[in-house]
């Protein structure tokens, strides 16, 4: 077992689900959880506090000592506005987010108005009506600004929708759009508004 898997097996053990895990230069060691994700439970709002991070981190510096792994500074945080999504659990507790993903491969298709060699997205993220798989939902036309007026000759750019399995995707988090009244679906996706962070340098360093 890797080292990884055995902090995201310590993540886990102490009731957490390991979101992300990030080792950047300088010898930072960032490690990001949340709450378990309960369906049942939607409307009520949980957010990971700083005892929880506390927690999560006095376990890991012992992990990380006892497993030699070379890092300067640990830190443990809740999910940022761009939370990252991982698994079908992921999507299914953000459908009707809007959602930035990165495909592995250009989706190749000519003979209509997405470019062939387009890999990055944003849109509505949706279950199709089959039931099989995700869809994305957007439209091109730009953003319009505050109190400007449309011109009833122009006409509305087409409704775009790209089918992809999770299979497809290198990458997929949540679009970094900031609210005062938090995201506008999901109670339980207000969390992610929710920076909540320990840091901590190496024992002895």
């Amino acid at each position: 077992m890797s080292w990884q898997q055995t902090v995201e097996q310590t993540v886990t053990g102490l009731g957490y689900d390991l979101v992300d895990l990030e080792r950047s230069a300088g010898g930072l060691l960032r490690v990001t959880i949340d709450l378990p994700w309960d369906p049942t439970q939607a409307g009520i709002e949980q957010f990971v506090t700083v005892e929880d991070c506390e927690k999560v981190t006095r376990q890991l510096q012992y992990l990380l000592e006892v497993e030699n792994v070379d890092y300067k500074r640990l830190e443990v945080g809740s999910p940022g506005i761009d939370r990252p999504l991982r698994n079908e659990n992921d999507f299914i507790r953000f459908a009707g987010q809007e959602v930035d993903i990165t495909l592995k491969e250009a989706i190749g298709v000519t003979g209509t108005t997405i470019a062939a060699n387009r890999k990055k997205f944003r849109g509505t993220l949706e279950r199709p009506e089959s039931g099989e798989g995700w869809q994305i939902v957007w439209s091109d036309a730009p953003e319009r600004k505050p109190g400007a007026r449309i011109s009833k000759k122009a006409k509305p750019l087409p409704v775009q929708v790209l089918g992809f399995t999770l299979e497809e995707i290198r990458e997929a988090r949540l679009a970094p759009i900031v609210s005062f009244k938090g995201r506008n679906a999901t109670p339980a996706a207000d969390t992610d508004l929710n920076n909540t962070a320990a840091e901590y340098g190496k024992a002895g360093e």
